[in-house]
């Protein structure tokens, strides 16, 4: 089997396990096998900021890594929530450079996660004159401070 089957399959599992009725829709882009959930639950599987597809996305992980060790990971989406979000948050990301170039003041984003971090770092990269920054620490969610380079 190949690990988008064994995503799929443990994805409907899950799903079916907890009562719901979906679509999934398996894509594919630079190494990355995407999961994309069509239901009209939809609300319930996203949950509040997307916390429950990030259970999901775990749970579909840890299933598949029990069946292949070097499994790549998986994203799991719910009618395109979080690339709607990604983008939402490469959009604030790109504005807030922009004052920073403006104003020359340093500003920080809201708390983030390290895949949004990395996200936002590698967005910003290719601006001139910018640089970006997490804080220290030990915490799940840090904050990235934009500056001018």
């Amino acid at each position: 089997m190949t690990v988008q089957e064994i995503a799929e399959q443990s994805l409907k599992s899950l799903l079916a396990s907890l009562g719901f009725s979906a679509d999934i829709e398996v894509t594919e882009a630079d190494g990355i096998v995407c999961l994309n959930i069509s239901s009209p639950d939809s609300q319930y599987i996203i949950g509040g900021d997307g916390d429950r597809l990030d259970d999901l996305q775990y749970l579909v992980n840890r299933m598949i890594q029990r069946k292949m060790e070097d499994a790549p990971r998986v994203k799991v989406d719910c009618d395109h929530y979080r690339e709607r979000n990604e983008a939402r948050l490469l959009e604030k990301a790109r504005s807030l450079a922009e004052r920073v170039q403006e104003s020359g003041k340093p500003m920080k984003m809201q708390p983030l996660n390290a895949y949004h971090r990395r996200l936002v770092h590698n967005a910003l990269q290719s601006m001139e004159g910018i640089a970006t920054e997490s804080e220290e620490g030990d915490g799940r969610y840090k904050r990235i401070t934009i500056r001018r380079a």
